[in-house]
């Protein structure tokens, strides 16, 4: 297994392709609905882009491992939003099909506890070859199947005493250039 670096630059032409991918359809959606954490900076960015509100529901399942291994899907109960219901026609975004499970247990879970909703679609900004689930709308497919590096990820090993001193020597840098 290869691994893919991807820095904020590329990771933001992949979220505007995928809202241009959605455009593009010209599936009609009135609800978008962002997984937690993948999906969420896409959500917000579809959320301006589109002006349709979003709404948040957090999954986990990568929690093993350092959280590079799969383990059973956890959904939340419910999902956080400024609407008091899901649309009917929701799209689902998320960074990536991987498995393609979380995603399909996802589907499954919103049909079940919110039998308003009518269609949901699925946007990702990569699919990956052995995932179970062909999403709606994906940027990349990944025949390799790698491992993602997302240009966020180095705040999973950070804790707050880095951040203090990267902030000091940020003061003191500016000071001296004062």
């Amino acid at each position: 297994m290869n691994d893919l670096f991807v820095t904020w630059e590329e990771y933001h032409d992949l979220v505007e392709d995928l809202a241009v991918l959605v455009h593009e359809s010209g599936w009609e959606y009135d609800q978008i609905l962002c997984l937690a954490r993948g999906g969420t900076r896409i959500g917000d960015v579809f959320s301006r882009i589109f002006e349709k509100p979003y709404a948040i529901l957090t999954t986990s399942s990568y929690r093993e491992d350092s959280g590079t291994k799969q383990s059973t899907l956890l959904i939340a109960d419910h999902f956080t939003s400024t609407t008091k219901e899901l649309g009917r026609r929701v799209l689902l975004v998320d960074d990536l099909a991987d498995s393609g499970k979380t995603i399909v247990q996802v589907i499954d879970h919103l049909r079940a506890k919110y039998p308003q909703i009518e269609e949901v679609r699925t946007a990702v900004l990569w699919h990956k070859a052995h995932s179970v689930y062909k999403p709606d709308y994906a940027v990349r497919f990944l025949t390799t199947n790698p491992w993602i590096h997302q240009p966020f990820e180095l705040y999973d090993h950070m804790r707050i005493d880095t951040l203090l001193r990267r902030a000091a020597q940020r003061r003191s840098d500016a000071a001296s250039q004062d």
